[in-house]
């Protein structure tokens, strides 16, 4: 009786571990890789101007434009060039950029996937992806301004939340 259960466990054993795997859907593997090379390739010749998807500076418009295009708009899919104003001191998470109205402009980054250097502030940035307005609030605004290294004063001082636009930027190049 004993060597029955155990035959009965064992072919149990052996039929669970011959099924076939399931199938998981791939990501698109070429374009993954095709990012892969152009990386390693560019790291390979010291390149270490580009951040996230490699753009090139090729139809990038300045703010004006960008805001002339922006009217009446909540979203634009659009690719910048602009000096870098500020840079998140604690990772290089976020840089800000000043508009052609003199305001700024938060940018990120794209699944928060990439940095840039903490002393980009005052060169010259291209980067693609989604502008859109939002309301930011006080305690995001607050979080933006200890990163930036903000006084504590200056922290306290923010008690209304923001509506600006952001930028969601995929890929940063710096000229």
């Amino acid at each position: 009786m004993k060597k029955s259960y155990l035959l009965i466990a064992i072919a149990g054993f052996t039929f669970s571990c011959s099924q076939p795997a399931k199938e998981v859907e791939a990501e698109p593997v070429e374009e993954i890789q095709e990012q892969v090379e152009a990386t390693v390739e560019m790291a390979a010749e010291g390149d270490s101007t580009h951040f996230g998807a490699l753009i090139n500076d090729e139809g990038a418009v300045s703010t004006d434009e960008f805001l002339a295009m922006m009217e009446g708009k909540d979203s634009l899919e659009i690719k910048l060039a602009a000096v870098a104003t500020e840079v998140c001191q604690k990772k290089g998470c976020w840089m800000k950029v000043e508009t052609a109205e003199g305001e700024t402009m938060r940018i990120r980054f794209k699944d928060y996937g990439f940095f840039v250097p903490k002393d980009l502030a005052g060169k010259e940035v291209v980067f693609s992806g989604k502008a859109y307005k939002e309301t930011v609030s006080v305690e995001d605004l607050k979080h933006y301004a200890e990163d930036g290294g903000e006084s504590e004063e200056e922290i306290a001082a923010i008690t209304e939340p923001e509506t600006s636009i952001t930028f969601m930027a995929d890929g940063v190049l710096i000229r």
